[in-house]
């Protein structure tokens, strides 16, 4: 799951090299942690929320067919 997410932000991005994804399995679920430049923020979030909205959903649908929740949290 952490590589679909440095995916699909590194596609949108204009600095691919900034993008960083960790993940922080202590509790029952599973914590994703997006940074990107500050640049991209704006693109990784999206107009009203939609872009971050996607990516959460397939971080969503990844997660049901391993059989654990995740959350992904942008910085």
């Amino acid at each position: 799951m952490k590589a679909l997410i440095e995916y699909i932000a590194r596609s949108l991005v204009s600095h691919p090299d900034d993008v960083v994804v960790e993940c922080d399995d202590s509790s029952e679920k599973l914590l994703f942690t997006l940074q990107v430049n500050p640049e991209d923020k704006g693109r990784i979030i999206g107009r009203k929320g939609v872009v971050a909205q996607s990516i959460r959903s397939l971080l969503r649908v990844a997660a049901v067919k391993e059989g654990v929740h995740a959350v992904l949290e942008i910085q």
